[in-house]
């Protein structure tokens, strides 16, 4: 027999007679209705929340808020609830809440109790307190029907810290606004102050500076007075021989204009003498100055008649020798001729000043005959009023004294007041710095941007999702675990009515490894029908989003392949013991291959177990090809699924190979299953 024949025979079997037939068709509908059903009852289920009845009771009793206005948060909770179809909201009483959760009517209840809002608008006076919410759950209604109302509640929270943070944080930064307003008016006031300090205290200082300046000069005026009134006294002294002496000056002076018109006369002919002189001498200076500058080209002009002439070089230099030396004796003298000339016109010039001073001397003559006169008639009236201004700066004196000591008070007083000043101009400069400071500290803001702010403040953070792969529905989230379930469950099943090894041919064949494919083959083959039929309901009837659909139709072929070698191997190695074994390895992985919750929350022993059993890889690789994830690690559990299936085949076969050998008095006795 060879393995196809094998196969039909068994499959022959399987439907040989009506009852057959149907358990057959039974078994093969048994992971399609545990896979199919359970994933349409799992399809959407959050988005069927809001057919989930929920009581809301509003009991609050409303508060003032601190504009003044009476304000009931709990109905404006409510009317939002209610608006947000997010649960079939029931807005009822106290006590028929405590009844229909009781009863079953809801599967929880939320009350606002009746300080809600005066808890919510406490936050603006001085005892501020937390407002509670209040869920009532019952899990005799159902244990997730809590947890979905602590989600609802926690919801709620967040909306309602959400919108009373904000409202609070814009009345604090209202509150802000107004005070920098009013510290931009003091920092402005401030700064006046300052500025009108500053002045005040430049003015304390030159104050300060005058006093003690005024009592300075007033001292040395008090000291200058009484020299005043000595000299003045010694002036009238002095003033009579003044004026007997001026007079006869002014007797011996009567000639000097005519002597001095004399002198004037006598340097002009000096000068007029010396300037032709110089012209003379400039005229000497410029025939000299022609003849050194011929004297190079001469020499060279007897030169070349020397050479000429047919004379050596030695004997030009010696003929040229008495010429240089006078060639040299004429520059020479030219220069000595300049330098004479020069001097000359100096001495022009400088008797020409003389004249010119002489001049002025005979003009300013008679002014100065007139001014002795006038001086001896000025000394007669000094000698008169200097009598007079010693007796009045005697008493200038005595007024200077007292005009000191007054002076010395009001520089010290001058003194503590520019001490006073410069304080307040200190501590005014610095309040105003301060103020100035605070205003930069405070931020300017619009009633716009202090919306802005405050819906920051009450929600600060936001939350950017970034999905590498998404599973789209909580069904398709849980697709990968059920559908590795529905492979073991329809492959287990099977095995039930499939023989594991055909007797008769293990009777008639001594080929091991034909007769382990074959009872490997046939479950397989009705596991791999199971599998497209699954398929075609998750992707038409369900209409789930696979990302490689090949891939995830391969893996599920795969799998189910894998686990019916698992099974046979189990029950050729162990026969019903094995199958049940197969329902044993079914319940593991059932909590260990990671479908619901990470593997990482198993207990030790159970986490130890998750990467040892087969369907966590058909779990893992299913996901992959489901949601478009990673290639390289798809294929890995790939590898290690279709491992796992060639080393329960090769267990197959040499379970085959141990029976052929010899019979054992369990291969007699009848199994227990099937």
């Amino acid at each position: 027999m060879t393995v196809p024949q094998i196969v039909l025979a068994e499959l022959r079997r399987l439907v040989a007679t009506p009852m057959a037939r149907i358990a057959l068709l039974a078994l093969c509908t048994v992971p399609l209705l545990y896979g199919g059903l359970y994933l349409w009852a799992n399809q959407d289920p959050e988005g069927s929340l809001d057919a989930v009845p929920v009581a809301l009771v509003v009991a609050d009793a409303g508060a003032t808020d601190a504009d003044g206005a009476a304000r009931v948060v709990g109905d404006e909770v409510a009317e939002r609830l209610v608006a947000s179809d997010d649960f079939d909201w029931h807005r009822v009483t106290a006590a028929s809440a405590a009844a229909g959760v009781e009863d079953g009517t809801y599967d929880f209840a939320v009350t606002l109790p009746t300080t809600f809002s005066a808890d919510l608008l406490s936050a603006a006076g001085d005892d501020p307190r937390r407002a509670r919410v209040v869920l009532e759950t019952n899990d005799a209604n159902g244990y997730l029907a809590g947890t979905i109302g602590e989600r609802a509640t926690d919801a709620i929270l967040a909306s309602v810290r959400e919108s009373v943070g904000e409202e609070a944080a814009g009345r604090l930064l209202l509150a802000i606004s107004d005070i920098r307003t009013g510290l931009v008016d003091a920092s402005s006031g401030a700064t006046s102050l300052a500025s009108g300090a500053t002045q005040a205290h430049d003015g304390s200082t030159a104050l300060a500076d005058g006093t003690a300046q005024l009592a300075t000069g007033a001292d040395a005026l008090a000291a200058g007075a009484g020299d005043l009134a000595s000299g003045a006294q010694q002036v009238a002294d002095g003033a009579a021989p003044l004026a007997s002496g001026l007079a006869a000056l002014q007797s011996s002076t009567a000639s000097l204009p005519a002597d001095a018109a004399a002198l004037a006369a006598g340097t002009q002919q000096v000068a007029d003498g010396d300037a032709q002189v110089a012209t003379v001498g400039a005229q000497v200076a410029q025939v000299t100055s022609g003849l050194a500058a011929d004297v190079p080209q001469t020499r060279a002009d007897v030169v070349a008649a020397l050479q000429a002439a047919g004379l050596d070089d030695a004997q030009v230099a010696d003929a040229l020798a008495p010429l240089d030396a006078l060639g040299a004796a004429i520059v020479d003298g030219d220069g000595q001729v300049q330098a004479a000339s020069g001097q000359l016109q100096q001495l022009a010039a400088g008797a020409q000043q003389v004249a010119d001073g002489a001049n002025r001397l005979s003009a300013a003559a008679p002014q100065l005959a007139d001014g002795i006169a006038q001086a001896s008639s000025g000394a007669s009236q000094l000698s008169s009023g200097a009598t007079t201004l010693a007796s009045g700066a005697a008493s200038a004196s005595a007024g200077a004294t007292t005009l000191a000591s007054g002076a010395h008070d009001a520089a010290d007083g001058a003194a503590s007041l520019d001490a006073g000043i410069a304080q307040l101009d200190d501590g005014a400069s610095q309040l105003a710095s301060g103020l100035d400071d605070a205003v930069a500290e405070i931020p300017d803001s619009s009633a716009s941007l202090r919306t802005d702010q405050a819906q920051t403040i009450a929600d600060p953070v936001g939350l950017d999702a970034d999905a590498v792969t998404s599973a789209g529905s909580y069904g398709e989230g849980l697709a990968p675990f059920f559908l590795s379930l529905a492979a073991w469950i329809g492959i287990y099943a099977l095995l039930l009515i499939v023989r594991p090894v055909s007797r008769r041919a293990v009777t008639a064949l001594r080929s091991p490894i034909r007769v382990g494919i074959a009872s490997w083959l046939a479950p397989a083959s009705l596991g791999a029908l199971q599998m497209v039929a699954l398929f075609g309901i998750v992707t038409l009837a369900l209409g789930f989003t696979l990302a490689v659909p090949l891939g995830v139709l391969g893996v599920m072929l795969l799998a189910s392949a894998a686990f019916a070698a698992i099974i046979v191997a189990l029950n050729v190695w162990l026969g019903s013991v094995g199958q049940f074994l197969g329902l044993v390895l079914m319940v593991v992985q059932l909590v260990t291959a990671g479908g619901t919750f990470p593997w990482q929350t198993l207990p030790g022993p159970l986490a130890a177990l998750h990467h040892a059993m087969p369907m966590t890889y058909a779990v893992e690789a299913l996901r992959q090809v489901m949601y478009g994830g990673s290639s390289a690690v798809a294929w890995h559990d790939v590898l290690v699924l279709a491992l796992f299936g060639a080393g329960a085949l090769v267990l197959v076969i040499l379970g085959v190979a141990r029976m052929m050998d010899h019979r054992t008095l369990r291969d007699l006795q009848p199994s227990l299953i099937g």
